[in-house]
């Protein structure tokens, strides 16, 4: 205890003790610091509003009479998943970039530098940058209805559709947090990940189906996790009634337990590494 004097010249008492918070507090806390960044700087939404609505339009409106389905319900209801699978993979864009952010300004270190848990940093970006995919998904929901876009199956179904996009979100945040502990400044996050998860979301069922691609990049496309977790939202969402031929790969027939195997898969190998890097790089 110090203490300060009043205007009566009496002593004030005044706690100086350090409290403890639990790991989940301080997290919080840091979301609430990255959401009000966000807040401030409403720009920094243009890649999960603008941009996902931009690739929509373009792709239902422009290329997509060209681009033939044998889906039903027609290339539009087909066509959002794919961009929903997309949104929700540069998840691991937005974490990099403001991971590398904070780490190049000093913030990382400031927040070190108090009594928190060194984990509340990670827990706390990988939080924010899940909200932050998840108003893409809003947008790109809203603006699939928009569009003519419907959720066929249940609302349980519909539900887990969302929870997968999600996850799929998490495993991602990872990819992330790595990019953005190795690499030592934004232009080179940017510059590695438009030359890696661009190739990667459009080399897959994405916006076009895999069958009229070549054989060799037919099977680079059917096993990319992309399609798989694309082709389980639009089973689950009842976007892709007729199925996928019998040719195709197992991951297309057997698209959530693919999807939740890559994720567990990413997540483990991704995590120890990403969490490696970013002591790595805070310790140095």
């Amino acid at each position: 205890m110090t203490s300060l004097e009043t205007q009566s010249g009496e002593p004030m008492p005044v706690d100086t003790a350090i409290h403890q918070t639990s790991l989940l507090r301080q997290s919080l806390v840091i979301v609430r610091r990255n959401l009000t960044h966000i807040r401030r700087m409403p720009e920094m939404l243009l890649d999960v509003t603008i941009q996902p609505v931009m690739f929509v339009l373009l792709f239902a409106f422009v290329f997509g009479a060209s681009i033939q389905t044998d889906s039903q319900a027609g290339y539009r209801e087909w066509l959002l998943g794919g961009i929903m699978g997309q949104t929700i993979t540069f998840a691991s864009f937005i974490v990099a970039l403001g991971l590398t952010a904070d780490l190049d300004k000093g913030i990382v270190d400031r927040m070190r530098s108090l009594p928190i848990n060194s984990s509340a940093v990670l827990v706390g970006r990988s939080i924010s940058s899940l909200i932050h995919s998840s108003i893409g998904l809003v947008v790109m929901s809203v603006t699939g209805l928009l569009i003519g876009w419907r959720i066929r199956g249940s609302f349980v179904d519909a539900v887990l559709g969302y929870a997968l996009l999600l996850l799929w979100g998490f495993a991602m945040i990872w990819v992330g947090i790595l990019v953005g502990s190795a690499m030592r400044s934004v232009e080179a996050v940017n510059g590695l990940m438009f030359a890696t998860m661009f190739p990667i979301t459009f080399l897959a069922n994405t916006f076009a189906p895999t069958d009229p691609m070549p054989a060799w990049l037919q099977a680079i496309a059917e096993w990319n996790p992309i399609s798989s977790l694309v082709q389980a939202v639009r089973n689950l969402w009842g976007n892709d009634p007729d199925g996928v031929p019998a040719s195709a790969a197992f991951p297309l027939h057997h698209p959530v337990l693919s999807t939740l195997i890559w994720v567990v898969i990413i997540t483990a190998v991704m995590a120890p590494l990403a969490v490696r890097a970013f002591r790595k790089r805070t310790d140095s």
